[in-house]
């Protein structure tokens, strides 16, 4: 039986800036109505990175909140906030402000391992991920009844996916993230191989997400809904709809998965179906 594809919108994330796309959202307004419109097109979930007024990254729990609340009066789409944030980041007490707020996100996107910045503003800044921080991430969102989206950027980063599978900080079934294509993070390279490499070592009772970045999103996530995973799309990882031409939205981006998936025959799990699935409780 065909698995119905589940689709990620990525909308602002942490390094992207208006004047690279203008239609790109970050005060909690634009943010919300970018959800809003995904959901719309048929995104089951949204993965929300806040900015303060100026535009920069921000853990500030008061803006997620704001953006949960103007999210949850129109649609049931499933919210999954960052606790990476941005560059400008650096404390945990910052980074887990999304799951300090009143109204908790039901995903969080929990980083698997130590990167280095090797391009634009922040380069040579270190993202640091030990395995202690990761402990206390992952145990923070068992804690608050968050679901993990395990962020991995190369092979190596599956030895602290199975080291929190052991340690019990993570249910069944698990959700990991394969991010491609981030090179100045760490990151992998984004190809076909080395997208079936990254699978090889998904684990056993875990389902997986392709994140591709750049140009490489549309070519490795219509790979991965042949697969019948999850994919990701967005003006996070890109913000050309094409060679030379700006996404009009994120929710552009949405619509032409949805369209691929359709000749494909493949079907469109809603936000309950893909509860389901990740084994995330409906909202009540």
């Amino acid at each position: 039986m065909k698995k119905k594809i589940i689709i990620i919108a990525a909308l602002t994330g942490g390094i992207q800036r208006k004047s690279e796309n203008p239609n790109l959202p970050e005060q909690p307004e634009e943010i919300a109505k970018a959800a809003v419109d995904c959901f719309n097109e048929g995104a089951a979930m949204v993965h929300i990175h806040a900015r303060d007024e100026e535009g920069n990254p921000s853990g500030d729990p008061l803006i997620y909140h704001r953006i949960h609340g103007l999210i949850r009066e129109k649609c049931n789409v499933i919210i999954n906030d960052t606790t990476g944030g941005g560059g400008n980041l650096t404390s945990e007490d910052h980074r887990m402000g999304c799951l300090r707020a009143e109204i908790k996100p039901e995903v969080a996107s929990l980083n698997m391992g130590t990167m280095v910045r090797t391009a634009g503003k922040y380069k040579g800044v270190l993202f640091s991920n030990s395995r202690s921080t990761i402990e206390t991430f992952a145990s923070e969102m068992l804690k608050e009844g968050v679901k993990p989206e395990m962020e991995v950027y190369n092979t190596a980063m599956f030895r602290e996916v199975n080291h929190v599978i052991e340690r019990g900080l993570v249910k069944k079934p698990y959700y990991v993230n394969l991010i491609l294509g981030m090179p100045h993070q760490g990151g992998i390279d984004a190809s076909p191989k080395h997208l079936y490499h990254m699978i090889d070592f998904v684990p056993k009772d875990a389902v997986f997400a392709v994140t591709a970045v750049g140009k490489a999103q549309l070519p490795l996530t219509t790979m991965a809904m042949i697969m019948g995973d999850i994919v990701r799309v967005g003006m996070e990882d890109n913000i050309y709809y094409g060679k030379g031409e700006l996404a009009a939205s994120n929710a552009q981006l949405v619509a032409r998965t949805v369209r691929i998936a359709r000749e494909l025959q493949l079907d469109i799990a809603s936000p309950d179906e893909a509860r389901e699935r990740l084994g995330i409780p409906k909202l009540t």
